[in-house]
């Protein structure tokens, strides 16, 4: 049973995810916080595969919240927003959020995007990718020190972040790369585990602020 953990001070959100969430055979609601505090205590408490995290609540914010979480459980965390501009996504992936939904979502969203980030997989529309590139050309956060780490890196996985940064399916790699699904699998594993990343969402973060990849080229 993948479990849920519900967090946003809004009751009408919380209740109506949590009946959607729960109607799933293989979706389990196991608590609900309304505000970041106590989103961090309930996840440290109840141990849930992902968090839904609304990005703006009282007492602590869905991004410290998430920082928390993430630094002290095995959670993953799916940010909820009103609009995929919010000013908070960039600061959440650099928390550890593995992706974004927009609190209007359909029913088959909100359960697809569930699914995959307890997968390990990353959830970033095109258009929460551009605004993170954008936010790294205006923030000017390209760390040169992130970019020596990636000498860590064999080709093939330096080729294999490059597309991941760029948004590409694992199906889309193996036909740029020319190589197999399950070695793209393997290079992008290798990624994770060699940067210390949690999910590519993280290391769409790593690329950009590395400067493996450059907004513009893709």
């Amino acid at each position: 049973m993948l479990r849920v953990l519900i967090a946003d001070d809004q009751d009408l959100f919380r209740g109506g995810f949590g009946m959607i969430l729960d109607a799933q055979d293989d979706i389990g609601v196991v608590g609900e916080a309304a505000d970041g505090a106590e989103a961090v205590r309930k996840a440290v408490e109840l141990e849930p595969d992902v968090v839904l995290m609304d990005v703006r609540m009282p007492v602590m914010d869905g991004v410290e919240a998430t920082a928390e979480i993430c630094r002290r459980t095995s959670a993953r965390v799916l940010v909820l927003t009103m609009y995929d501009v919010d000013e908070y996504v960039y600061d959440a992936l650099r928390a550890g959020a593995s992706g974004f939904l927009l609190k209007d979502a359909h029913r088959e969203d909100l359960l697809r995007a569930v699914r995959l980030v307890h997968r390990g997989e990353s959830l970033l529309a095109p258009s929460v990718t551009r605004r993170l590139i954008a936010d790294v050309v205006r923030r000017g956060t390209s760390r040169p020190h992130l970019r020596r780490k990636l000498g860590e890196l064999t080709d093939r996985e330096l080729d294999a972040l490059r597309e991941v940064a760029r948004g590409r399916s694992n199906a889309e790699i193996a036909e740029a790369l020319v190589v197999t699904e399950h070695t793209v699998k393997t290079h992008v594993s290798n990624v994770l585990a060699k940067l210390g990343l949690r999910d590519r969402a993280q290391a769409v973060v790593f690329a950009y602020e590395s400067g493996l990849v450059v907004p513009g080229s893709e």
